[in-house]
């Protein structure tokens, strides 16, 4: 079922990008669009990971740089039943980790150094179950794929505006009568919004896949909630340090969200209320949700 739901969103996304490619430049533009989309698919199955990781000035580490970090996710990756991710450190005092990669057999899995500070080995593990969940589960390349065309779209609505400001679709107004200059103002104003509203669709039902089959996989549900609440503190306490652009793609893609927002910016935040993602977690530790499950807590 999340699967199937997925897709729709994700073709209603690609759907809305043709739309305004249509809106912008007619025919040609919807066909260019629908190519566009199609490219940033491909580009984004292939080299998503990569792009993420340089993006955040990941560093690769070893089993000998890191002993604990590296046993943890091998211990974890088997009980999973997953090939061994590669394991990154960003060197940023922030706490927030995020799994990337195309399919199960080119992941990778990164924390920042924040993470390596303040969590201990059984919330460090309830981290790692959490991205290692989403890998099994292919989250990855979907949030890749809508933040890819969200910020296309973003992209695309940003031009229809100097094209209003600029007197742009005059041409097909005189033609057709239609007022389009109106139809690039309602698409400058209303796209970005919704492409946020279905990337925020796509990345908050997963958050709780993963968190239930995070605690599944290290085998302690408390561990993992014990963790969001540092990690949610944490990362209001000490931002993310990138471009606010950079911020804005990737957000979705981090186990707690790197952008302090409040107010109405909560609306449209990319990841479920943490109070809520932690009571289903507290609930499923007592038996209340989900399947029963025997946890054994990593030592």
């Amino acid at each position: 079922m999340n699967g199937f739901r997925t897709t729709i969103l994700l073709a209603l996304l690609t759907a809305l990008l043709v739309w305004l490619g249509d809106m912008f430049g007619g025919r040609q533009g919807a066909v260019m669009a629908l190519i566009l989309a199609g490219g940033m698919n491909f580009f984004s199955y292939w080299f998503s990971d990569k792009i993420v990781l340089k993006m955040y000035g990941a560093q690769e580490v070893s089993p000998n740089d890191d002993p604990e970090l590296h046993g943890l996710v091998q211990e974890l990756a088997t009980r999973a039943g997953l090939p061994m991710p590669k394991v990154y450190v960003i060197p940023e005092e922030t706490t927030n980790a995020f799994a990337t990669g195309r399919n199960p057999q080119h992941a990778a899995v990164a924390v920042t150094h924040g993470i390596r500070r303040i969590l201990n080995k059984r919330e460090l593990a309830g981290v790692l179950g959490h991205e290692l969940a989403h890998v099994m589960n292919r989250d990855i390349l979907i949030g890749t794929i809508a933040a890819t065309l969200a910020g296309a779209i973003s992209y695309l609505a940003h031009m229809a505006q100097w094209a209003a400001m600029f007197g742009g679709g005059r041409d097909r107004d005189e033609e057709g009568g239609g007022g389009n200059i109106f139809g690039l103002i309602f698409m400058m104003i209303v796209a970005p919004l919704a492409a946020m509203l279905i990337q925020m669709a796509v990345s908050r039902s997963r958050e709780y896949g993963a968190d239930a089959g995070g605690a599944k996989i290290c085998g302690d549900p408390l561990a993992l909630a014990s963790a969001l609440r540092k990690l949610h503190m944490g990362a209001q306490n000490i931002p993310l340090q990138v471009s606010d652009a950079t911020a804005n793609a990737t957000a979705h893609m981090f186990i707690v969200n790197p952008l302090s927002a409040g107010g109405i910016a909560n609306l449209f935040s990319t990841h479920p209320p943490m109070e809520e993602r932690i009571a289903r977690l507290e609930a499923m530790a007592q038996g209340r949700l989900g399947s029963a499950v025997s946890y054994q807590a990593l030592r």
